[in-house]
């Protein structure tokens, strides 16, 4: 059987500090953190021999009757603790890293017989301790007394998170040691080999769950307001608002006395004619006019005259006509064609691009609509197949029944 040996100091100090902490009153308000102390030296650690090789274990003797347990001996006095110095402000504790898994357990061996226990080797090297506050002067540490049996671990509860740790209250009274349960027959005991080499430490396990946090302390009263700050420059001023709804118009006030007439004044200049200045409509028939068909740059015929309202807009030929004055002249017209094609008007015989007009397919008519300026007097205006086109067109001779079908050129002079 294998006897537990004791925790090392440190951590048993830290358990002693854990449960105080656990059992400690609510906390008191902080006082006032003084100047830290000078450290204190730190004790030489002598220097820990090699452990020996394990013995042979011995035949396992036919066991005896369990003597009674002798009382247990006194523990050892403390050592004396050198004097504790100011504590310094504490600082703020890092966030908690992940805990490290635990390393695998290697296989356990057969156990063998349990020799006599033999003098207790020298302690395997502790593990790294993580970074040490500054301590005071260590005591002599008094003889151990013999350990009592270990009582049963009970399940480690999750861990939470580390909070700040306040100052340290009283400490409690010590719980009371659970009965000591019935020791079994103790066989003859070999010597005990030479205690193997500490394994290396595995990984650390995965933190646990943070745990509840306390309840705050009361509030300190608040300190007394500050002085209040310069003004501030001013800002630049907003966007106007918009402007209010136009209040109620006010009574009429009474008419006053009509004056005397005053003297006619002059007449004013003649404003500009409104309405239609001039217009002409020129027609062709199919058949018979436009019997031939109208190649590309070439003009359509409109050889027959309709209404005309003077001599502002006459006809120069069958395919051209005069525009006599300088001014805006409103033009329509319309031609039935057999071919996909465009027409488009020329002022003195110059093409107008922005009045062209077209079909894609089909037999339908041709129709435009668009606004003429002149800026010379008599200026000649047509309407063509426009060149660069592939077909010459043929105007569709009494499309839809037995009547010739007409072709019109509608002009207007509005300005």
């Amino acid at each position: 059987m294998r006897v537990p040996c004791p925790p090392p100091k440190g951590q048993q100090l830290l358990q002693e500090l854990a449960g105080a902490i656990a059992e400690a009153g609510p906390q008191g308000f902080a006082g006032a953190l003084g100047p830290q102390g000078i450290a204190g030296l730190v004790g030489a650690i002598g220097a820990i021999g090699p452990e020996g090789l394990a013995g042979a274990l011995g035949p396992q003797g036919i066991a005896g009757l369990v003597g009674a347990i002798g009382a247990l001996g006194p523990e050892g006095l403390a050592g004396a603790l050198g004097p504790q110095g100011i504590a310094g402000l504490v600082g703020a504790i890092g966030a908690l890293g992940p805990e490290g898994l635990a390393g695998a357990l290697g296989p356990q061996g057969i156990a063998g017989l349990v020799g006599a226990i033999g003098a207790l080797g020298p302690e395997g090297l502790a593990g790294a301790l993580g970074p040490q506050g500054i301590a005071g002067l260590v005591g002599a540490i008094g003889a151990i007394g013999p350990e009592g049996l270990a009582g049963a671990l009970g399940p480690q509860g999750i861990a939470g998170l580390v909070g700040a740790i306040g100052a340290l209250g009283p400490e409690g009274l010590a719980g009371a040691l659970g009965p000591q349960g019935i020791a079994g027959l103790v066989g003859a005991i070999g010597a005990i080999g030479p205690e193997g080499l500490v394994g290396a430490l595995g990984p650390q396990g995965i933190a646990g769950l943070a745990g509840a946090i306390g309840a705050a302390g009361l509030a300190g009263p608040a300190g007394p307001a500050g002085p209040a700050g310069p003004a501030g420059p001013a800002g630049p001023a907003g966007p106007a608002g918009p402007a209010g709804p136009t209040g109620p118009a006010g009574p009429e006030g009474l008419a006053g006395p009509v004056g005397p007439a005053g003297a006619t004044g002059p007449a004013g200049p003649a404003g500009p004619t409104g309405g239609v200045i001039g217009f002409a409509d020129f027609f062709a028939l199919m058949p018979p006019d436009n019997a031939a068909t109208v190649a590309p740059n070439t003009d359509v015929s409109f050889p027959q005259d309709g209404p005309i309202s003077g001599t502002e807009i006459t006809r120069v030929n069958a395919s051209s006509f005069n525009l006599a004055t300088i001014g805006t002249y409103q033009v329509l017209f319309q031609v039935g064609v057999n071919q996909p094609g465009q027409l488009i008007l020329t002022l003195n015989g110059a093409d107008l691009a922005y009045t062209v007009v077209g079909r894609a397919t089909g037999t339908s008519q041709i129709v435009g609509m668009a606004l003429v300026q002149t800026t010379v007097i008599n200026s000649v205006l047509t309407v063509r197949n426009p060149a660069g086109n592939a077909a010459a067109l043929t105007i569709t001779p009494l499309a839809g029944g037995t009547r010739p079908v007409s072709a019109h050129l509608v002009i207007t002079q509005i300005a």
